[in-house]
């Protein structure tokens, strides 16, 4: 189930790609107002996602056949548990939803002067990424936030 807080995020994604204010979005709308959302899912789950949604077969969605859709996709992770958040962070900064991928260095650097935070991220990133890449993997970024 989407906390209110999700609902109103999956709102604000699915009104900013449904541009031409139709009430709908098609599936290429979608996968964007998904990245938007931290998901990356694949063309195949994409489509395969939009199949079990799309209960009238016209290859667009309604926003709460998008909101099914966030949640199956949400509960293809629901395994994570707790993770859920890691997961979604890591896919935001460049990683991939099965914690495969990885993150840039210079992302996170990036990111963090953004945010103006005000983290070591220097002292972190020379502490987590054992194999000195320059990229973080999963479980470098988990190490580097626990």
């Amino acid at each position: 189930m989407l906390s209110q807080q999700e609902i109103e995020k999956a709102h604000d994604s699915f009104n900013k790609y449904d541009v031409d204010h139709s009430g709908f979005i098609d599936a290429w709308e979608l996968k964007e107002a998904m990245k938007s959302l931290g998901q990356n899912p694949s063309d195949e789950e994409l489509f395969a996602l939009l199949a079990q949604v799309d209960t009238d077969g016209s290859g667009n969605i309604d926003f709460q056949e998008f909101l099914q859709v966030i949640e199956k996709q949400k509960d293809s992770y629901g395994s994570m548990g707790e993770d859920w958040d890691m997961v979604s962070a890591f896919c935001a900064l460049g990683g991939n939803p099965d914690k495969t991928g990885e993150i840039a260095a210079d992302k996170l650097r990036e990111v963090i002067e953004k945010f103006e935070l005000t983290i070591d991220i220097d002292r972190l990133i020379e502490e987590t990424d054992t194999d000195g890449s320059g990229k973080i993997d999963y479980e470098e970024f988990k190490a580097m936030l626990s």
